[in-house]
């Protein structure tokens, strides 16, 4: 930061207070977390100085000897990781694996299914103005109306009536266990490949807390930064039939040169998932998340679909408050030192935008090594900050509360500097 400060003191700055306001408060996006020392030394590194399209041995420029091996050792991380035949390390994100896969599998205008976005699902998965929706045409499945669950006998009837070329199965907001063999074996029923997207749960699965997808779907994605807690991108895995298609697809039919440096931190990330204490901490995201959907369920909260199994929650804000909407409450914690994201909820009446829900997830908390007394406590001031209705005092005394509890638990790559 020394060098940075020198050069550059306006971003410099604005690094050290985005490390502040991260060491500060609490981070109960589900989507985000804290990666290691090391993944950030990767992705600072001289890799992001080399062009690199193709792929290992099989690059349009010269020099990239010391790169081939960085990718290579990433790809075998990844696939020994997941138990995959074939994997792609170089899509950006997690949006630009699933193109890549319809870009690989389908035609324009075919027929994609997948989780009703309202629902839980992802804006990748066919959202109307979404590339996705764009140039293909696409349906959805969504939860059960009592349950809030999805109810595999509806999916499967649902897609033998619309009969999609492709099925994804996979979410961005839903708290409970995905069935994929039960959707391996839809598909094979409907005559279409399945792509599971588990860029929510991948730290989940290869932890052992969540089922796998890998043999009953030709086609996974997920992103790095979220459970797996690594760096900012995607991959994708599938059958050694598929690598072909699934390689040109990426490159060069949606990208060029791959970010190695970001490709380097994904093999560390990898290297960490691999350990031992990996388990360990996806096992302690589940407990988190129960621990604190109890407390928020005793305290008179109702979650989306009862609770959860995995690292999210949704939380009806209307059980309390009728008029409150997402967007309202997630400001008011804001304030408190507590980020979450409105969400909207199944059969919600208001717009995304405003949302009658909020999305809490544990996996940046549990990083920090907070267990289930500290969830129980945040509950509480969660609780505490949405029915101050915005006094000031109340969430000043919160975020005093947030303050002193960040500072027990540090984020591990918090130097201080």
């Amino acid at each position: 930061m020394d060098g940075l400060e020198k050069v550059d003191p306006e971003v410099a700055g604005i690094l050290r207070a985005e490390q502040q306001r991260q060491a500060e408060t609490l981070e109960l996006i589900a989507s985000e977390n804290h990666v290691s020392p090391a993944v950030l030394v990767a992705l600072g590194s001289v890799l992001t100085d080399k062009y690199a399209e193709g792929y290992p041995r099989k690059r349009y420029y010269c020099g990239n000897e010391n790169i081939d091996s960085a990718e290579e050792v990433c790809i075998a991380r990844a696939k020994a990781l997941f138990g995959a035949e074939h994997a792609n390390v170089q899509p950006h994100c997690g949006t630009s694996a699933n193109l890549a896969v319809y870009l690989a599998a389908l035609k324009p205008g075919d027929k994609i299914m997948g989780m009703e976005l309202a629902h839980g699902g992802h804006l990748s998965h066919g959202m109307r103005i979404n590339a996705s929706g764009v140039f293909y045409e696409t349906v959805s499945y969504g939860v059960d109306a009592d349950t809030e669950r999805l109810d595999m006998d509806q999916v499967r009837q649902r897609v033998l009536a619309e009969k999609p070329d492709l099925l994804v199965a996979g979410a961005s907001a839903y708290p409970r266990v995905i069935d994929f063999e039960a959707f391996g074996r839809i598909a094979d029923e409907a005559g279409c490949p399945l792509l599971a997207d588990i860029a929510h749960i991948a730290g989940l699965v290869v932890g052992g807390v969540h089922p796998t997808p890998v043999p009953y779907s030709t086609f996974v994605t997920t992103t790095n930064h979220k459970t797996l807690r690594g760096p900012r991108g995607g991959i994708i895995l599938c059958t050694a039939d598929w690598a072909k298609k699934i390689d040109s697809a990426v490159f060069p039919g949606l990208q060029g040169g791959p970010l190695e440096h970001v490709i380097a931190a994904k093999a560390v990330a990898f290297h960490e998932a691999m350990k031992p204490e990996f388990k360990d901490y996806a096992a302690a995201i589940v407990a988190n998340a129960q621990a604190l959907a109890d407390e928020m369920t005793a305290r008179g909260w109702r979650l989306v679909s009862g609770g959860t199994d995995n690292h999210l929650m949704l939380v009806d804000l209307r059980s309390r408050d009728e008029e409150l909407t997402g967007h309202v409450a997630a400001n008011w914690l804001a304030e408190a030192g507590i980020i979450c994201n409105k969400n909207a909820i199944p059969f919600d009446p208001r717009k995304p935008f405003h949302a009658s829900g909020v999305r809490l997830g544990t996996p940046a908390l549990t990083t920090r090594g907070m267990g289930a007394d500290e969830m129980r406590t945040i509950a509480g001031w969660i609780d505490r900050a949405i029915t101050s209705e915005g006094d000031e005092a109340a969430l000043a005394e919160v975020r005093g509360q947030v303050l002193e509890l960040c500072r027990q638990f540090p984020i591990p790559n918090d130097d201080g500097s």
